[in-house]
C-alpha cells in the first residue's frame, strides 16, 4: 500500500485525506477548512500546512487547484485571488508545508481518479470529465492519458453565453433554476462538446453527482454516454494523491543508482 496525502482545493472549503494510491480509498474521514476570504496564496497556503499537520504526514504531497497549472506554476484565477497567476504554487506549498508537494488542476486531478479507480475504469477511447461547481472544470482522456488543462468551462455558447457563468451549479443558484432547467442548459452545454470532440462518454462530476436523480432524466445528447462521477467529491483528493506519488516514483526512479553504480555485473 503507498499512502499519499491529497488536498483539494476549492472555492469554499479546503479538503484532504490520506489515500491508498493502490486502491484509490481514502483511509480516513476527509478533514475541511473553510477556505479564506478572497482565496489569497498566503491564506491557501496555511490552511494546508494546517492539513499536512492534522494527518501527521510525513510524505508527499498532492494538491488540486481550480486554474491552469503548468510545471508548478498557477497561470489563470478565475474564481481565486489574481495573486496565483504566474505564481510558482509548488514552491509556495513545498516550503510551507515542509513536504514534496505537486500541484495539479482541480478537474484534471478528478478526471484522472474517476478514469483509474471511477466510471471511466475500463472504458477505451475519448473520455470527458466535467465538474460542475462554482464553475465548470474539465479533464479530457484519451485511453487513460490526460489531456491537461483544456478549461472547456470558459467556452462560449450561442455567441455570448459563457458556458460556465450560465451553467455551473452556481448559476443553478444564481437564477433560482429548477434542476429540468438547469438540465436543459447543461445538455446545450455538453451537446456543443460532443460536437466538438465526439467523446465516449461523458462523467459528470462536482458537488451535483450527489443528486444525479434529480438531473439525469433531464440530460440529453446526440451520441454519447453520460454517467455521475462515481467518486463525486473525493475524486479531486484522489486524483491528487495519484500524481504525487507518480512524481516521486519518478524521482525515486531518477536516483535509484546504475548496476555499474550499485556493484551489479
Amino acid at each position: 500500500m503507498s499512502v499519499i496525502l491529497g488536498i483539494d482545493i476549492g472555492g469554499s472549503g479546503i479538503k484532504g485525506a490520506p489515500v491508498d494510491t493502490l486502491s484509490g480509498k481514502l483511509l480516513t474521514e476527509r478533514h475541511r477548512i473553510p477556505t479564506p476570504e478572497g482565496a489569497r496564496p498566503d491564506g491557501v497556503k496555511d490552511v494546508v500546512a494546517e492539513l499536512v499537520r492534522h494527518f501527521g504526514h510525513q510524505g508527499p504531497v498532492g494538491v488540486t487547484f481550480p486554474g491552469i497549472v503548468q510545471h508548478g506554476r498557477t497561470l489563470s484565477a478565475a474564481n481565486v485571488d489574481k495573486g496565483w497567476i504566474g505564481l510558482d504554487a509548488d514552491a509556495l506549498f513545498t516550503e510551507a508545508t515542509g513536504r514534496d508537494v505537486t500541484l495539479i488542476n482541480d478537474a484534471d486531478a478528478a478526471g484522472l481518479a474517476e478514469a483509474r479507480f471511477g466510471a471511466g475504469a475500463g472504458v477505451s477511447g475519448v473520455v470527458m470529465v466535467l465538474t460542475f461547481g462554482t464553475g465548470i472544470g474539465s479533464a479530457l482522456i484519451h485511453d487513460g492519458v490526460l489531456v491537461p488543462n483544456t478549461e472547456l468551462g470558459h467556452l462560449w455558447l450561442k455567441g455570448d453565453k459563457h458556458a460556465e457563468t450560465w451553467a455551473s451549479d452556481r448559476a443553478r443558484e444564481r437564477d433560482d433554476l429548477n434542476w429540468k432547467a438547469w438540465a436543459k442548459r447543461a445538455s446545450t452545454y455538453l451537446q456543443h462538446l460532443e460536437l466538438l470532440f465526439s467523446p465516449d462518454l461523458f462523467i459528470i462530476g462536482g458537488g451535483i453527482s450527489k443528486k444525479a436523480d434529480k438531473w439525469r432524466e433531464h440530460i440529453h445528447l446526440t451520441r454519447s454516454e453520460f454517467v455521475p462521477a462515481a467518486l463525486q467529491n473525493e475524486a479531486g483528493i484522489v486524483g491528487a494523491a495519484m500524481v504525487a506519488e507518480q512524481r516521486a516514483g519518478g524521482r525515486r526512479a531518477e536516483e535509484a543508482p546504475s548496476p555499474v553504480e550499485g556493484g551489479a555485473a
